[in-house]
């Protein structure tokens, strides 16, 4: 259930209510706004105290969640969540894009690729260090190396880094180089993993699976938000369907959904949706227009030799004028590009 305290409510008070809770046995999760502060009662059969919050003078009123999701829910939190990375700002009226290679694979590649992405407008830099592969026989990543390249890469550029951590024993040591968490859509449901990330600081990129509903998809990211991190990303990267002309298939619906249902802000994957790098651009041009807040585009110089994913990366020319495109559209929606 949710609390919503009166305007005016004191950190006395706050704190009052915050110990009531404990003293049933619920957990409680505070999101603070301009002028209410709304608490959400996680445990089993919360709801059955009802009447002693409602009781409290300081309580404005006592609702029900009826989704299986609660923190993550517009009924938690009815403004949006804008996730700080820097000096950067994801879910705001910046409509911000994470451009990179798929893979780090040298530091030369990497270092050119970050200072293109960067002149061409892109706000967080993205590579792979540690790369899921289909086949135990491709490129699997450069590992710590790679983090360290990727460090190496914001220092220089002062671009955030987004990486993925693939398992729960990866999450310190991405954490130690990255300003933002991956979770990829292999783990979307790794729950050791998720909650592992959300007993961290840093911000989550929290990837849909490629079979999973958005109720499924939503039930992952609380379950990263009730380990206490609320600085969750969700990013729509297509799902499986019987189409076989993409790699994937686009579910922009989804990110329209989202916006209605939870408060976290969303960002679309077109290059991982369609793996095909001549729809990245209008598939991104949809993306903004659809309501995501940002996008995550695949670069490389040498797609053709790309050791991961080079049939999907768009080269920085052609990065440069997806950029002005989605800027165009930014812009008539009234957001920042």
């Amino acid at each position: 259930m949710v609390i919503t305290l009166k305007p005016g409510t004191t950190e006395k008070g706050i704190q009052h209510v915050l110990d009531k809770i404990k003293e049933l046995g619920f957990t409680p999760h505070v999101s603070k706004g301009a002028e209410r502060t709304i608490i959400g009662v996680i445990g089993e059969n919360a709801i059955r105290s009802r009447e002693i919050f409602e009781a409290m003078f300081i309580v404005e009123s006592v609702m029900p969640i009826s989704q299986p999701y609660k923190l993550v829910s517009r009924g938690f939190k009815s403004e949006d969540t804008v996730v700080k990375v820097e000096n950067v700002e994801i879910g705001g009226k910046e409509v911000v894009v994470m451009a990179g290679p798929c893979a780090v694979e040298s530091r030369a590649q990497l270092l050119k690729v970050a200072q293109e992405v960067k002149e061409a407008g892109a706000r967080i830099l993205r590579g792979g260090a540690f790369k899921p592969r289909t086949s135990p026989y491709s490129f699997q990543g450069l590992g710590e190396e790679g983090l360290k390249y990727l460090a190496e890469a914001s220092e220089i550029t002062h671009l955030p880094v987004v990486t993925e951590a693939r398992d729960v024993r990866q999450v310190e040591l991405v954490a130690r180089y990255a300003h933002i968490v991956q979770v990829g859509a292999r783990n979307m449901q790794n729950f050791d993993l998720l909650k592992e990330v959300g007993r961290g600081k840093k911000p989550v990129l929290l990837k849909r699976g490629m079979s999973s509903t958005v109720k499924e998809f939503l039930m992952s990211a609380e379950y990263i938000l009730s380990s206490g991190n609320y600085n969750v990303i969700l990013c729509e990267r297509g799902i499986r369907t019987f189409e076989d002309g993409t790699r994937f298939t686009l579910d922009l619906s989804a990110v329209s959904l989202i916006k209605q249902l939870s408060h976290l802000p969303v960002i679309v994957d077109p290059s991982h949706a369609t793996g095909n790098r001549d729809l990245i651009g209008p598939m991104s041009r949809a993306a903004i227009a659809a309501g995501s807040d940002g996008l995550m585009i695949e670069v490389h110089s040498r797609p053709e030799e790309a050791l991961s994913d080079g049939f999907q990366s768009i080269r920085p020319d052609d990065f440069r004028k997806v950029m002005a495109e989605v800027r165009s559209v930014a812009r008539v929606l009234g957001r920042k590009g």
